[in-house]
């Protein structure tokens, strides 16, 4: 029995993975940086220690990751102060339906708790999340299992009896890694083998986990 559940952010909460690609690509190409699309992808969720060593290798040690992330960060925050941002479908449902039935819901984010926090009270959920557990609190973000076993433990439960809420490779590899009932809710990466070998379930959109939890 599911007794509580763990929620990515970018990706599965706010449908901010788009954005977050395409201003990687934006700024590293502005440094000089030939990123494509792909790069991007490959870094959806990853710890900044294993980001780095990943995109230097690619592109060589020249690549400043500190700077051009941050000039990421400017350019994504230039768009959402104009557009907003956008949830995914089915999310407020799913958290309605959890605090009705009493299940807990966290979320476990390579986001910085201030952004998080500001992100989740501008879509109006911060207050229908019982914890919020970010990279910066645990030794090693994803895809090590920490942050998804840290989490666990801040609700007072085993991760066995967490289900967690993944969209993307990085963050099914630490749900799964901690021991949670991973779920994953795809948005620009498809399940390959590997990924559907460490999930319990795929799901269409957040509006199917319901259903799933009746299930375990």
């Amino acid at each position: 029995m599911v007794k509580a559940v763990i929620f990515d952010m970018d990706g599965l909460i706010l449908d901010t993975e788009k954005l977050l690609v395409k201003y990687w690509c934006e700024a590293a190409n502005e440094a000089g940086f030939p990123m494509q699309r792909e790069h991007a992808l490959n870094i959806r969720s990853l710890a900044r220690k294993f980001a780095i060593p990943y995109l230097q290798g690619i592109f060589g040690e020249d690549f400043d990751y500190v700077s051009i992330r941050a000039r990421r960060m400017e350019l994504m925050n230039e768009y959402i102060s104009r557009h907003g941002l956008e949830t995914k479908p089915g999310l407020n449902e799913l958290l309605d339906r959890l605090n009705a039935d009493g299940i807990p819901a966290a979320v476990a984010t390579a986001t910085d708790y201030q952004r998080t926090e500001k992100y989740l009270t501008q879509v109006g959920v911060f207050h229908k999340f019982d914890k919020i557990v970010c990279a910066s609190m645990v030794e090693s973000g994803k895809p090590k299992p920490d942050i998804y076993i840290y989490a666990a433990a801040q609700l007072g439960l085993d991760p066995s009896e967490c289900m967690a809420l993944e969209d993307s490779p990085n963050g099914v590899r630490s749900a799964a890694g901690a021991g949670c009932i991973t779920v994953m809710v795809p948005d620009l990466t498809p399940p390959d083998e590997e990924l559907r070998g460490l999930v319990f379930a795929v799901a269409e959109s957040l509006a199917d986990v319901p259903a799933i939890i009746e299930k375990t």
